[in-house]
């Protein structure tokens, strides 16, 4: 949503004469300044008195939240100031009741914001005033005006507000085909889906979608209606079939990601086409049906191939990896993963390269390729380390940890089951090595050298070994 360009606020007499005490400080008065103001004001009511109606009189007497109201009243905005009314006792019955505890409590009060005042005053009013000649679509255009100038997070609920009279008011629009109902529809979907009423929102985004079918209707920054309809029935149905997979229902999550791919291929957006192929690819890959989940996911890295969009290509890579993976075809899924890692570190995604390297690491640690492993994870943690993610770099040292323990198992194993006294000599030269205990000056060098040939002897056992598929992980 745009938001609108600022307007010029003509102020009645009375709040002009109001605004000339302000701008409102949220710090403390002194009650000494507040006497001297007061006496200030008593004096110069006295000497100007002749000059200075009641009205007058009680606006440098009053708030400036009062003056606005009593403004509204005089004018005979009844409407207009029981709205106003209903919102300010919100507003301070949602400050009192959050406390320190929430953003509500940090916000100044409404009084001290007579910018916000002016706008509710200006617009509302107009509002009004159009209503009674049922100009509804100047009604509807004051209203969401209101909505965009509070399309803030500490605010959002008084957008919530305009957002739902916006949608009353759009339905008695009858001479624009549906363009503002649609509008509205599309508003009523993003406050739902914002409060996670799913299904409350999927039912705004559909009448919303099935409102623009058809029509060349673009928003106020030129952005056309039935594409954004579009993305915001995919956003929410990728959302709801979240929710379903969470629960293991894949038959309908996958029938709804049917549903946004149709929907996809309709609002003629390459991208927004493929990204539905790959969250249809993910559902399948979860329900365990891997070929469609394969077809799917191809169909996504084409597209993404076709785009020159090198992260998408990286994301499809990734998720046919996980497929590869499930199938047992070791082999492949590396080659697809090399991939991504080069992909993602190229375009400086370096924590989903982290992700990636881990994933390389995993699938080597568990065949028993423990080398491989350390260097993958090894690359991983060096990432988050250069990074500075603590928590990441955490758990890729612990993954590094137990590659470097198994890597040397390995090794370790293999000199224990020789039986011979070479061998022997180099267990006990390298348990010295960990330990502080300070080797024999005559076998230093030999000594030193233990460590290495140690990982030496690990790296040349894989390379005996190979990588093929389906090999079960080695015992340790």
């Amino acid at each position: 949503m745009t938001t609108l360009p600022p307007v010029p606020m003509p102020r009645p007499k009375l709040a002009s004469l109001a605004r000339q005490k302000l701008p409102c400080s949220p710090r403390t008065i002194p009650r000494s300044q507040l006497i001297k103001e007061k006496d200030g004001i008593d004096h110069y009511l006295e000497v100007n008195f002749k000059g200075l109606s009641k009205e007058e009189v009680a606006a440098y007497r009053n708030s400036y939240r009062k003056t606005i109201c009593v403004d509204m009243l005089q004018g005979g905005y009844h409407k207009s100031f029981t709205e106003l009314f209903a919102l300010m006792e919100k507003w301070d019955a949602l400050r009192e009741a959050a406390r320190v505890r929430s953003i509500f409590w940090l916000q100044r009060p409404l009084e001290e914001q007579p910018d916000k005042l002016d706008h509710f005053y200006y617009y509302l009013t107009r509002a009004e005033v159009a209503e009674r000649k049922e100009f509804f679509e100047d009604v509807y255009n004051n209203l969401y005006a209101l909505a965009c100038y509070f399309n803030h997070s500490e605010d959002k609920w008084v957008r919530n507000h305009f957002y739902e009279r916006c949608f009353q008011i759009a339905q008695l629009i009858k001479v624009d085909g549906g363009k503002k109902e649609a509008e509205a529809r599309g508003h009523m979907g993003l406050l739902f889906e914002e409060e996670g009423q799913l299904l409350e929102a999927a039912e705004h985004y559909e009448a919303f979608h099935q409102l623009t079918q058809g029509r060349i209707w673009k928003d106020e920054a030129g952005c056309g209606l039935n594409l954004l309809a579009c993305e915001s029935l995919l956003r929410i149905y990728r959302l709801l079939a979240d929710k379903m997979l969470e629960n293991k229902d894949y038959k309908q999550a996958i029938r709804i990601l049917i549903k946004a791919s149709e929907i996809a291929k309709e609002g003629n957006n390459k991208k927004m086409e493929g990204e539905a192929s790959y969250y249809l690819g993910l559902a399948h890959l979860a329900a365990g049906e891997y070929e469609t989940a394969l077809t799917f996911l191809n169909t996504y890295s084409e597209i993404s191939t076709v785009l020159d969009d090198d992260l998408g290509l990286g994301r499809a890579y990734e998720a046919i990896a996980k497929v590869l993976q499930s199938q047992g075809k070791m082999t492949e899924a590396i080659k697809y993963l090399k991939h991504v890692v080069k992909i993602l570190k190229n375009n400086l995604q370096f924590l989903d390269a982290v992700k990636a390297s881990t994933m390389l690491g995993d699938i080597y640690n568990e065949k028993g390729y423990y080398n491989k492993a350390s260097a993958y994870f090894q690359q991983a943690f060096d990432t988050t380390a250069e990074l500075t993610n603590i928590p990441l770099m955490e758990e890729t040292k612990v993954h590094y940890g137990i590659a470097k323990a198994h890597q040397m198992m390995l090794t370790v194993n293999s000199y224990i089951e020789s039986t011979d006294l070479t061998s022997l000599d180099y267990l006990l030269s390298w348990k010295e090595s960990r330990s502080n205990i300070t080797p024999d000056p005559v076998t230093r060098e030999s000594r030193r050298a233990t460590l290495a040939s140690l990982y030496e002897t690990s790296e040349h056992l894989e390379e005996l070994n190979g990588f093929p598929d389906n090999v079960p992980k080695n015992d340790t």
